[in-house]
């Protein structure tokens, strides 16, 4: 069976139509672009709600056996901004480095705001959850930063072995033990 990748757009406005969502299909393409392994892809979108947000996460991990979830928006400062709120709820295990090295991609790409952004990382049950700022030109950046951990990352939590393009990532597996 193939790998089952999901990427959730969470805008208030983009789930409601006031405007169209960029960011996931954005996220799509660029997944698209760095996994070689032929995989189902899922795109979906929703409003900024905690319990939403946790749910389909959930939906996604236990039902779809997704093996990377990627979320995309409510990551700031603002109120309504809560998906790293709902990743530290549904993940059993958080992975900072993830958030840590995505701000620091976007600081060197000249962003200041980048250290408003709360982005982060986790595993729910056998699934990687990252989350991505909502903004679609920091897609890019951020997924450059942490995909070449993305599919040994997957491979540790006990999910399908995901090839990375090397024409396009430079994909991370430890060498062989001689």
């Amino acid at each position: 069976t193939k790998a089952h990748v999901a990427v959730l757009t969470i805008s208030d406005r983009a789930s409601q139509g006031v405007y169209k969502d960029e960011s996931g299909p954005r996220v799509l393409s660029v997944l698209k672009e760095y996994i070689r392994t032929e995989c189902d892809f899922e795109l979906k979108c929703i409003p900024d709600e905690q319990k939403l947000i946790e749910e389909e996460i959930e939906r996604f991990a236990r039902e779809k056996g997704s093996a990377l979830v990627v979320t995309t928006g409510g990551t700031g400062p603002a109120p309504r901004d809560v998906t790293p709120e709902a990743i530290e709820r549904v993940c059993g295990k958080l992975l900072p480095g993830f958030g840590e090295s995505m701000r620091a991609a976007s600081l060197a790409e000249g962003v200041p705001t980048a250290i408003l952004s709360r982005q982060t990382a986790g595993v729910c049950h056998q699934s990687l959850v990252v989350t991505l700022p909502g903004k679609p030109a920091a897609v890019r950046t951020c997924l450059n930063a942490v995909f070449p951990a993305i599919p040994y990352c997957i491979h540790l939590i006990g999910g399908p072995k995901i090839e990375g393009n090397p024409d396009v990532v430079q994909v991370f597996w430890p060498k062989p033990k001689k």
